[in-house]
C-alpha cells in the first residue's frame, strides 16, 4: 500500500475516534437508581452484620407494610339501615371476659385492655402510669414477665398476671392478688421465640425480683418447662384454678402463627379467654429477623381464630382478645366486627405515655435515631423515662400526668368505636359483624373474609 494512502486511512481512523469520544462525552447519564432488593436499610443491615458479627436486636413490632385493618371500610347506615342518634340512643362499650369457668369474670367499661409489659422492660413509673390510666378508663392492665410490682397492683383496679415460660418473679401469693391469669404460650413479635432483657436494664430491684445476677443478659425460655402440649397444659390450668379457688379467669395468649388450630387447642385446654397477637405486636427486645419474618399479620389471624371458636360452639362463650398494631377506635371496631370481644394495646399505650415524643428529638439524635423511629428499648437509654431502669431517666416520667394521658387516649378510642358503631345502626360495639365491612384489596378481602368493595366477591369463598 502506498504511503499517502496509508496516511489518509490513519487520519480517517483518528478523526472517527475523536468524533466518537466527543459524542460519548455528550451522552446524558441515567439517573442513579437504588435497588428495591438492596435498599438503604438492607445495605445498612449488611454493613452492621459485617462489622459486628451478631444479629440485630430491637424492640417494637414489624415495620414492613402489611395488609391491615386500614384496608377495611365500614358500611355506614343509609336507606337500608338506620343509624343511631348519638345524643339520644345509647351505644354500649362494656365487655365481660372469662365467663366460661371463673367465679369472678372480668368486667370492663371498654373493650380495650393494656397488654403485658414487664417491670424491667418498663420503668416502675411507666408501670404505675399504665395502672392509673387503665383504672380511670375502666379497663385492665397486665403484668408482663418478671412479676408483680406494688405500684401496678396498687394503681390497677383490674390486673392480669402473666404466667410465662421464664417463671421470673412468679409466686402463688401474687397469683391470688391478681384478677386473672394469662398463660403466655406465644407472642406476635416472636412466635416460637423467647424473651430478652439485656444486662443494662437488670437493676438491683429487677435482679431481686427475678432472682438474677445484676447486669447480666437474661434470655427467657421459648416454651414452658412443665408441659409439651394441650393435654399437659390442661393439667397446669387446673392447678392454677385450684391455687386461685376457681375465682380467676385463665387467659391463654398465642402468637399469630396457626390461629385456627392454636385457638382450638387453647379451648380444649380449658381457656376462659384467648389472646391472639399478630406480627405487628411489639416487644421490648428480640431479633430483627423474628420481628419481620415470623408470624402472620393481625388481620390474617382474626377470622381463623373466630372460626375455630364457632366450629366448637364456643364463640362469645370463650372470649377472644386481638392484639398487634391496634392504634385507634376504627381498629377496635373492625376487630370487634370480625368477631373479637376486645382488643389489647401495648405500643400505642407507650406512645400515649410519651414514648417517641418529638420533645426529646435532640436526645434521640444523640442515640443515632429520631422521634418516631426509636426502637432500641433494650439499651435502657430511653429519654422519655419509659423503657429504662436508669433512675435519672425514669424520674422524667410523671406517673400521674402520664396516666391521665393514657386515660384520655383510651377514652378517645372508645368514643371513636362508639361513633362507628352508631353509624352502622348498632346499639353495642359487640353487635358489629362482618356484614358491616368491605375490603379495599384482594389480600385484605381474603384475610378478613369480607367482600371486595363494590362487589360481592370474597376471595376463596364464592368462585362464580
Amino acid at each position: 500500500m502506498d504511503l499517502p494512502v496509508l496516511f489518509i486511512i490513519l487520519m480517517l481512523i483518528t478523526l472517527t475516534h475523536i468524533k466518537f469520544i466527543a459524542m460519548k462525552q455528550n451522552i446524558p447519564r441515567t439517573q442513579p437508581r437504588k435497588s428495591a432488593t438492596f435498599d438503604d436499610y438492607t445495605l445498612s443491615e449488611i454493613r452492621r452484620a459485617a462489622v459486628s458479627g451478631i444479629y440485630d436486636i430491637r424492640g417494637g413490632g414489624s415495620k414492613r407494610v402489611l395488609p391491615g385493618l386500614d384496608d377495611l371500610l365500614f358500611l355506614g347506615a343509609s336507606m337500608s339501615r338506620y343509624p343511631l342518634e348519638g345524643y339520644r340512643e345509647a351505644c354500649g362499650t362494656d365487655v365481660v371476659l372469662g365467663t366460661r369457668f371463673a367465679k369472678n369474670p372480668i368486667q370492663l367499661k371498654i373493650p380495650i385492655t393494656i397488654a403485658g409489659m414487664s417491670f424491667g422492660s418498663l420503668s416502675a413509673q411507666a408501670k404505675e402510669a399504665l395502672g392509673r390510666g387503665a383504672t380511670i378508663a375502666g379497663t385492665s392492665t397486665t403484668t408482663g414477665d418478671g412479676g408483680m410490682t406494688p405500684e401496678e397492683r396498687g394503681q390497677s383496679e383490674t390486673l392480669i398476671y402473666q404466667y410465662l415460660p421464664s417463671r421470673y418473679g412468679m409466686n402463688p401469693d401474687d397469683l391470688r392478688k391478681a384478677d386473672a391469669i394469662e398463660v403466655v404460650v406465644g407472642q406476635g413479635a416472636k412466635p416460637g421465640g423467647g424473651g430478652m432483657l439485656l444486662g443494662q436494664k437488670i437493676s438491683d430491684r429487677v435482679a431481686e425480683m427475678r432472682n438474677l445476677p445484676k447486669g447480666i443478659d437474661q434470655r427467657s425460655a421459648c416454651r414452658h418447662p412443665d408441659w409439651t402440649g394441650p393435654d399437659d397444659l390442661e393439667i397446669k390450668i387446673n392447678e392454677l384454678r385450684e391455687i386461685t379457688d376457681w375465682e380467676k379467669p385463665i387467659y391463654i395468649k398465642i402468637g399469630g402463627a396457626r390461629p385456627y388450630y392454636d385457638t382450638a387447642l387453647s379451648v380444649k385446654a380449658g381457656a376462659d379467654v384467648i389472646v391472639i397477637d399478630g406480627m405487628q405486636g411489639g416487644t421490648a427486645a428480640t431479633q430483627e429477623v423474628f420481628i419481620e419474618h415470623v408470624g402472620q399479620p393481625t388481620l390474617a389471624c382474626i377470622r381463623p381464630a373466630v372460626k375455630a371458636l364457632q366450629d366448637m360452639g364456643m364463640h362469645r362463650k370463650v372470649q377472644l382478645i386481638v392484639s398487634g398494631g391496634i392504634r385507634n377506635g376504627a381498629d377496635v371496631a373492625k376487630a370487634l366486627a370480625l368477631g373479637a370481644d376486645a382488643v389489647s394495646i401495648g405500643t400505642a399505650a407507650m406512645v400515649a405515655l410519651g414514648d417517641n415524643d418529638p420533645e426529646f428529638e435532640k436526645e434521640y439524635q444523640k442515640l443515632g435515631t429520631t422521634a418516631g423511629a426509636y426502637d432500641d428499648w433494650h439499651e435502657g437509654q430511653d429519654p422519655a423515662g419509659i423503657s429504662t431502669q436508669d433512675p435519672e431517666l425514669s424520674k422524667r416520667l410523671d406517673p400521674v400526668m402520664a396516666g391521665r394521658r393514657l386515660a384520655n387516649y383510651l377514652k378517645v378510642m372508645a368514643l371513636e368505636a362508639q361513633t362507628v358503631t352508631r353509624a352502622c345502626g348498632k346499639s353495642h360495639v359487640l353487635n358489629l359483624e362482618p356484614e358491616d365491612l368491605v375490603a379495599l384489596t384482594v389480600e385484605s378481602a381474603a384475610m378478613a373474609q369480607v367482600p371486595l368493595a363494590g362487589t360481592d366477591w370474597i376471595p376463596g369463598k364464592n368462585h362464580d
